[in-house]
């Protein structure tokens, strides 16, 4: 058939038709069927691989996370290490409960030691910070410039934790004097830190 045979059809008798022309149109129907299934299931496989994509992605990106943590580790661990031992060369450097006197005796030896002469020596109530006990001294001595140097040189060179703080120099007669609040820590013993667990429980169940 050519095209003007196609042409001269009518569309509505098709049982007329030629057997060419029948064929013909069964072929293109059938085809034009299957080509619209198989684009109507392809776009749902077009969706489905497009999301397996998007999950690789995220899959690959956790990968390469891990990846960097396991080859971190043993820098992790190391740095661990060396924090434990410098916290541990630190908490020797504070008294416990028991060695707190011989820790003011030594602030006052070393102010004596030095020619100074002390107005007052006044150690204040303890403050709980986490693990550890802020103890405040508040301290006036009276001696030369060069003598007060020395004993805040001393001061710092103790074996255990001691700052001078809120430090003010006046005259007072012929030398001068010093007021200073000294603070030294202390690390709460197993019992202390269980009592302050308990009051911090206490704290935060009544708020």
């Amino acid at each position: 058939m050519n095209l003007d045979d196609l042409k001269s059809l009518n569309p509505k008798t098709p049982g007329a038709w030629p057997w060419a022309a029948k064929l013909i149109a069964f072929g293109t129907i059938f085809i034009s069927v299957v080509v619209a299934g198989a684009l109507m299931d392809w776009q749902d496989q077009w969706a489905n691989l497009q999301t397996s994509k998007d999950e690789e992605g995220v899959l690959k990106d956790k990968f390469m996370s891990k990846k960097a943590q396991a080859v971190n580790l043993d820098l992790i661990k190391k740095q661990l290490h060396e924090t434990q031992e410098s916290f541990g060369a630190l908490l020797k450097q504070l008294p416990n409960k028991s060695e707190m006197d011989a820790l003011l005796t030594d602030i006052n030896q070393a102010g004596l030691g030095r020619g100074l002469q002390f107005e007052f020596f006044r150690p204040g109530a303890e403050v709980i910070q986490g693990s550890f006990a802020e103890q405040p001294i508040a301290i006036k001595v009276i001696g030369s410039y060069d003598d007060l140097g020395r004993f805040a040189s001393d001061i710092s060179k103790l074996p255990r934790i001691v700052t001078l703080n809120d430090i003010s120099i006046s005259p007072a007669g012929g030398a001068l004097a010093m007021d200073a609040v000294a603070k030294t820590f202390r690390y709460l013993d197993e019992e202390e830190l269980a009592s302050q667990k308990k009051s911090d429980k206490s704290a935060g169940a009544k708020k």
